[in-house]
């Protein structure tokens, strides 16, 4: 597997929606859909096995705005995402939404089958969590793409590779193994090549170019310094580097930056949050979601002093609520690391940093910490509340905003490590049970709640509270404890809040509602 990437699976997407699980990850398969029709698509059936949490969700958080708007070639922070379906009908493509019974082990599987006037096509793949992606089918034949390399697949007769070999020879370098993949069929074989590199001038071979849809793209002899928080540790051995520097060394390794644009990277998504907390806090509108604007009257109590005296808690709330309603008002937002836990983190760090009187670099460097914290989560688990529940999620965030704080205020690299600890020990457990089916509440709470123990937990660490338990013990635990959660606690909107009669009863009102205005994305 590819190394994980702060930017790629943990700070990111920049995108619009309200789920990255959903939508961003939906918008990439569409998008990788789409460049195998080479942009010409007729037909599609898109299909989810009953038993995964799809069927339930597709619809109301986000799947269908993402994947319409990846057929049609669309960025995922683009502003006519919520018209996407209204698109693909005005675009002429015809559309089947299907549940089929086919046992996906994955609960976030995509089935699509495409056509146009010269071929069909089918590609099945899997939203792996924080808008990542991975397809493991094309034409029934099993392989993997991820969207982070340039992939050219070339579907030939027989065993003969001479007719593409003279091309090999033409793109001046050598093609390893993991860069060539041979699938061999019953009548022909499959080439798959991972390269920008190569191109093919035999026309009469079946050729498909499919760019990457991720911002780091992959390379050939990619290595990265350590994947684990045992491993870091050992390779800093006792020199005690901050977190962010850290994280600056593997993602320059990971990405092949250097280190200013390491950081520039960093701060460019810093403004981009900055930006729309401060459109969150002055309003927000759009008719189809559970919660409406509730950020101002919180500034507004909070600067008459009327609320108890939280000190920066209590900004860090105010900016937490911001970003929820900039995502549930199709506001731009950055997954971090998913959409549905896009606030705890950065609402926690640019509060904090300003109630410091700190500036964009120093959140950026927090954020880098906090970043180098969900590499090894998502290296040895997920982001998926489909998969592990909100302790994926909230629980994520609340651990790598903990270590974020930690950097803010001076601390070492081993309390920023004991504060994601014990941030994450105290989440295991949570459960994923959007009301009315939509990513919005208890979200807003547990965004809250992920920042408010993240600050908890920075301060114990910072006054040397032990967290006996190692991170990486502290991830495969809670990664246990999600393989023994009820299916309906995992993100399915069949269980916990979700089911309870005012939640239905919401979720029956806002049907209504699209109903009568003849679309789902009013605004």
């Amino acid at each position: 597997m590819t190394p994980v990437s702060i930017f790629n699976d943990v700070i990111g997407p920049v995108m619009r929606g309200p789920s990255s699980s959903h939508c961003a990850a939906a918008l990439r398969i569409g998008r990788l859909a789409r460049d195998l029709m080479d942009g010409e698509i007729s037909e599609v059936l898109v299909e989810f096995d009953r038993a995964g949490s799809l069927p339930t969700t597709h619809e109301s958080q986000g799947s269908d705005m993402g994947l319409f708007g990846g057929l049609l070639g669309w960025n995922a922070d683009d502003e006519r995402l919520p018209s996407s379906a209204q698109a693909l009908v005005d675009a002429g493509i015809k559309l089947r939404i299907e549940t089929v019974d086919v046992g996906d082990p994955h609960p976030n599987t995509y089935r699509l089958t495409l056509r146009n006037a010269r071929e069909t096509h089918s590609l099945v793949a899997v939203s792996t969590g924080g808008g990542m992606i991975e397809v493991i089918e094309i034409d029934g034949v099993p392989l993997h793409m991820d969207g982070g390399y340039h992939e050219t697949l070339i579907w030939q007769s027989g065993c003969d590779l001479s007719r593409i070999q003279k091309d090999w020879a033409k793109a001046e370098t050598t093609f390893s193994e993991d860069e060539v993949i041979i699938h061999d069929l019953s009548d022909k074989q499959l080439i798959q090549v991972k390269s920008n590199r190569f191109v093919t001038s035999d026309e009469s071979l079946v050729t498909k170019r499919l760019s990457p849809v991720l911002p780091v793209p992959s390379r050939k002899n990619l290595r990265v310094p350590f994947t684990s928080c045992a491993d870091m540790l050992k390779h800093d051995g006792s020199q005690n580097t901050p977190l962010w520097q850290l994280a600056i060394d593997y993602e320059q390794a990971r990405g092949g930056f250097n280190e200013c644009e390491v950081i520039d990277k960093m701060s460019d998504i810093v403004r981009i949050l900055r930006k729309s907390i401060a459109s969150g806090i002055a309003g927000t509108t759009y008719e189809d979601r559970v919660l409406h604007h509730q950020s101002g009257r919180f500034a507004e109590s909070m600067n008459a002093g009327r609320l108890l005296d939280g000190g920066a808690l209590n900004r860090i709330i105010l900016q937490v609520t911001a970003l929820m309603e900039v995502k549930s008002s199709m506001g731009v937002i950055v997954a971090a690391p998913t959409a549905g836990a896009c606030a705890a983190l950065p609402g926690a760090v640019i509060a904090m940093a300003e109630s410091m009187g700190q500036d964009e670099e120093d959140m950026a460097k927090a954020m880098l910490a906090a970043g180098l914290i969900g590499v090894f989560i998502a290296t040895r688990w997920t982001f998926a509340a489909e998969v592990g529940g909100c302790q994926a999620e909230g629980g994520a965030a609340s651990s790598m905003a903990a270590a974020a704080l930690v950097t803010l205020a001076g601390g070492t690299r081993d309390q920023a490590i004991a504060a994601a600890s014990m941030a994450l020990q105290s989440m295991l457990g949570l459960i994923c049970d959007p009301i009315a089916n939509r990513v919005e509440a208890p979200c807003l709470g547990k965004n809250v709640m992920a920042a408010s123990n993240a600050l908890s937990c920075a301060n114990m660490a910072l006054a040397g509270y032990d967290p006996l338990i190692p991170l990486d013990e502290v991830i495969d635990a809670a990664k246990a404890v999600a393989e023994r959660m009820p299916r309906e606690h995992r993100c399915t909107s069949l269980g916990g809040l979700a089911v309870t009669p005012t939640s239905l009863e919401i979720e029956k009102r806002l049907a209504s509602l699209r109903q009568g205005c003849g679309s789902c994305q009013c605004s």
